[in-house]
């Protein structure tokens, strides 16, 4: 089995500093309410934000547990992050994640990158490959569409509004 990658960046504007979305970044109160889990359905959040640090989050849903690891390659408050990101529960391979926040005019605008490493199996043709590698992307994006849907809300507003 190949692995190829491909790059996810998104952007945000916050109404608020660029100290207060680093925060919600390593904060574990702050994460587990946002950061791949809920605080409802969230059983741990462990972070120790330092180069060669941790961080880890388990969510426990529809009776599974959703675990989350990886380590600190970059931490420069309060202007960016990087971290490794897998899930080893559903494979060894490993993300990683770049997160910059500079202020602007009346808050601070994020823009986040993830390098998506995606697995293929031997024998697949360019279209397979294209087709995994638009599939991983768009479910990525759709998830921190809603992570960070969250992250807006709570460091604007200090709570976020979780689906019924």
């Amino acid at each position: 089995m190949e692995n190829t990658s491909t790059t996810l960046t998104m952007t945000r504007r916050f109404d608020v500093t660029a100290e207060k979305v680093f925060d919600a970044w390593l904060n574990p109160e702050m994460m587990k309410k946002w950061f791949f889990t809920m605080e409802p359905t969230n059983k741990v959040t462990k972070n120790d934000p330092r180069v060669g640090g941790s961080w880890e989050i388990v969510d426990h849903r529809e009776g599974k547990d959703y675990r989350a690891i990886g380590e600190y390659i970059e931490v420069d408050p309060p202007s960016k992050l990087v971290f490794t990101f897998k899930m080893p529960q559903f494979s060894d391979m490993e993300d990683r994640i770049s997160v910059e926040i500079k202020p602007v005019e009346n808050g601070c605008e994020m823009t986040f990158t993830q390098i998506i490493v995606i697995p293929h199996e031997e024998g697949w043709t360019e279209g397979d490959i294209e087709k995994a590698h638009n599939e991983y992307s768009s479910q990525t994006e759709q998830g921190w569409y809603y992570m960070f849907l969250g992250l807006k809300q709570l460091v604007e507003t200090g709570k976020v509004k979780y689906p019924s």
